[in-house]
C-alpha cells in the first residue's frame, strides 16, 4: 500500500495523503476511485483504470461503513472502507435516491 496524494479525475481536487497513515482509494468529496485492483486490494493489475461511482453505502460488522464502488467502464464492483474525512453525510443527502435505487 501506497500512501499518496493524487488529484481526483471525477471532480478534479487535490486529495492529501490518508489522515491515519493507510492508503487512500477514493476521493473524500464526490466519494469516486479509479478501477486499479482486480482480485486483491491493492495488488494493481486491473487493466480497466475506469472511474468507479459510489453507488451503495453499507456498514459492515466488523469494517465499520463501507462504501461500494461500481466502474464506469467495466461494471466490476468493489467495496472500500470510509476513511474519516470523507464527506459521506453530504453525498448521502445530495445522492440519496440514487444510492438507493441504483
Amino acid at each position: 500500500m501506497i500512501n499518496e496524494s493524487f488529484v481526483c479525475e471525477n471532480c478534479g481536487k487535490k486529495i492529501e495523503k490518508h489522515p491515519e497513515g493507510s492508503a487512500r482509494n477514493h476521493c473524500p468529496y464526490c466519494l469516486y476511485s479509479k478501477h486499479l485492483d482486480e482480485i486483491h486490494p491493492w495488488d494493481r493489475l486491473s487493466n480497466c483504470h475506469g472511474l468507479m461511482k459510489p453507488i451503495w453505502i453499507d456498514n459492515k460488522k466488523n469494517k465499520w461503513w463501507m462504501i461500494k464502488h461500481k466502474c464506469i467502464k467495466c461494471s466490476k464492483e468493489i467495496l472500500n472502507k470510509l476513511a474519516p474525512d470523507d464527506n459521506f453525510l453530504d453525498f448521502v443527502k445530495v445522492n440519496n435516491k440514487t444510492i438507493i435505487y441504483e
